[in-house]
């Protein structure tokens, strides 16, 4: 199929256009930069975290960090919760990460996180490479 470059760009904006929280997701990923661009890979997570929680709040970007959740399993509460990083928005999951890459098992994870908490996105986060890493996980 042969493409051409006002084609590509028009199917590009269609596929941008349909993004689920476009706007607010750039945002958080902006703050991320922000703070990989100042920190550099190579702390433990925490840092990062602690570092974001400044970021948004000099933004004003309300979050909620270590929100818990509870797990219902057959109408009964289990007895271990999980707890997202952060809560962006009161909307999108954010999974802060300091490892060689994003694996399988932390979108796997993510999608169990949107499934128990209603969200819709999660946006995982990996400052461990010299170049900051991302994932939307879109449920």
């Amino acid at each position: 199929m042969h493409f051409t470059y006002k084609k590509f760009i028009l199917l590009r904006v269609q596929r941008l256009e349909k993004i689920i929280l476009k706007e607010e997701s750039f945002e958080i990923i902006g703050k991320c930069m922000e703070v990989h661009n100042y920190l550099g890979a190579g702390f433990l997570e925490i840092v990062y975290k602690d570092a974001l929680e400044v970021e948004f709040q000099r933004a004003n970007i309300p979050y909620e960090r270590e929100r818990m959740y509870e797990v219902n399993y057959k109408g009964l509460t289990l007895p271990h919760r999980f707890y997202a990083d952060f809560v962006v928005l009161d909307k999108i999951i954010l999974e802060v990460k300091c490892v060689t890459g994003i694996a399988d098992n932390f979108i796997a994870q993510s999608l169990n996180y949107l499934r128990v908490s209603g969200n819709q996105l999660a946006l995982i986060v990996n400052f461990g490479k010299p170049r900051l890493e991302y994932k939307r996980v879109v449920l």
